[in-house]
């Protein structure tokens, strides 16, 4: 299978429902991939929120390449018009910068309702994005508990559910959001690289190739030929790695399936190192 196939019926219909549910919040929290920032992003967001306060969580800060990190907050931020912040979500300090920055966003609006007349309440916010940037990840470090189901599987959110911060944030947990049609293959493979995209979709011999032509155009050769001890005169290719690590078959052929989950899942890891897969540009 040399082409991604995607768009599972639960991710139609959580698009669908989260239109519906737009109506409900405040202030739509957008969680893009680090490692992907522009492949990870949905860009009919602004047609779909509409005028809704908007805040962007850089995530997997941890796991992309900290010297894109802050070039990438700031085109994103010049780009929506909206606060971006960077996170890995295992800084305490990140979380606290989130809440506070939801109240800070969603205070005018509040003081719209008063002058209305209305009750005060906690400001209902929504979480968005794609499958597998740590939407519900998220969540759980807001409240500081596990209630959401998390799992390292592309839409493992399947229901949609309020979770409350404190007394003035609510968050509406939903699944990840996908394009209907990717016609750009280039974008799908990314995500399919950092797990965004359902097993069932490609081929992991596949996306692993792509993923090391990725990284040696994207200047990381040296820092995986390290890693896996691949030396300087063999070409960066999935069977030149399994040699070097020894993962072979029969007759001593190398274990080109094994190799291409070891490759995968150690870039998703961030076991190779600190890497984005894509820059901005300029």
């Amino acid at each position: 299978m040399t082409h991604i196939h995607w768009f599972p019926g639960h991710i139609a219909k959580a698009q669908r429902d989260l239109k519906e549910k737009l109506n409900l919040v405040d202030v739509v929290l957008e969680v893009l991939d680090a490692r992907i920032p522009d492949s990870s992003a949905y860009k009919n967001v602004e047609k779909l929120i509409g005028n809704k306060s908007r805040l962007i969580l850089l995530n997997k800060a941890d796991l992309s390449d900290p010297d894109y990190n802050k070039l990438w907050a700031q085109k994103i931020e010049e780009e929506s018009c909206a606060p971006v912040i960077i996170t890995d979500l295992n800084n305490q300090k990140d979380i606290n910068t989130i809440i506070d920055k939801i109240v800070e966003i969603s205070n005018p609006i509040m003081l719209e309702l008063l002058k209305k007349g209305l009750l005060p309440r906690a400001a209902r916010t929504m979480v968005i994005g794609m499958p597998n940037v740590g939407k519900s990840s998220t969540i759980n470090r807001l409240i500081r508990k596990g209630k959401t189901k998390t799992g390292a599987k592309a839409g493992v959110t399947r229901q949609q559910q309020w979770v409350r911060i404190n007394n003035k944030i609510e968050l509406l947990d939903t699944p990840g959001i996908i394009p209907s049609i990717q016609q750009d293959q280039k974008k799908a493979i990314k995500l399919a690289c950092v797990n965004s995209i359902g097993e069932n979709a490609y081929d992991n011999e596949f996306v692993a190739s792509e993923l090391l032509k990725i990284l040696k155009e994207e200047g990381y050769e040296n820092i995986v030929r390290n890693y896996y001890r691949l030396q300087e005169d063999k070409g960066l290719t999935i069977d030149n790695i399994a040699l070097a690590r020894n993962w072979l078959i029969k007759g001593a052929n190398p274990d080109m399936l094994r190799a291409s989950q070891f490759i995968l899942t150690d870039f998703r890891e961030g076991k190779i190192g600190k890497i984005t897969l894509e820059k901005p540009s300029v």
